[in-house]
């Protein structure tokens, strides 16, 4: 049976939660919840995503993400993707960290008592674990939001577009033809440091890099 196709459209907001592998932990220390909350925030200056809640449990997590661009799945990807890698370097492990693919839910952000029930939601799962008292949860302030300086004009780039944007002022600052790029040799220092600019501040694959 075919998988379901995610709904991606501007300006969407998921509840998107996962679990590690057979429900084992995802964080094994307070060094990995910090390495996880650090790709998250990668995560958004790639994409542009709001994040407007989020709690980290010993095998899951919760996240509310509002994404001005259609990218939830490239960006979860990337995202889910890269915090395993770092997590298994870590930890001297292999393989999958997560349990499948995430779950993600819309949730109607047109008023405000929808999001805030659902950012409580979130907010509350230690304490309905019995991990914290109930009061300290909400103290987080859902406005604080990962990613809220990466407002203005480029949010309403798509990622492909932001892409061709920087290998262009790349271009123009070397002083180059959009050809170079393709006559210059595979390990060119140049060609190298554009590639690692565009996996640092994109969230293109490195097959399309590589093809580009």
């Amino acid at each position: 049976m075919a998988r379901k196709l995610r709904v991606e459209y501007p300006w969407a907001i998921y509840h998107v939660m996962n679990r590690g592998d057979r429900r084992e932990p995802i964080f094994k220390d307070d060094a990995d919840r910090e390495r996880f909350v650090e790709t998250l925030g990668e995560a958004c200056a790639k994409t542009g995503w709001q994040v407007h809640a989020y709690v980290l449990m010993p095998n899951h997590f919760h996240l509310v993400v509002e994404t001005p661009q259609p990218n939830l799945v490239v960006g979860m990807k990337w995202f889910l993707g890269t915090y395993t890698s770092r997590f298994n370097r870590r930890h001297k492990l292999f393989g999958h960290l997560f349990s499948g693919r995430y779950k993600s839910l819309i949730v109607d952000g047109s008023g405000t008592g929808y999001l805030k029930s659902v950012g409580d939601y979130v907010h509350l799962n230690p304490a309905r674990a019995k991990l914290v008292a109930a009061k300290q949860p909400l103290l987080a302030q859902m406005s604080e939001r990962l990613g809220a300086e990466h407002y203005g004009a480029e949010r309403a780039e798509t990622e492909e577009a932001k892409t061709e944007r920087i290998i262009a002022a790349e271009l123009k600052r070397r002083k180059w033809k959009g050809t170079e790029l393709q006559t210059r040799p595979k390990g060119d220092g140049q060609k190298l440091a554009l590639a690692a600019r565009l996996r640092a501040e994109t969230p293109m694959t490195v097959a399309w890099i590589a093809a580009r």
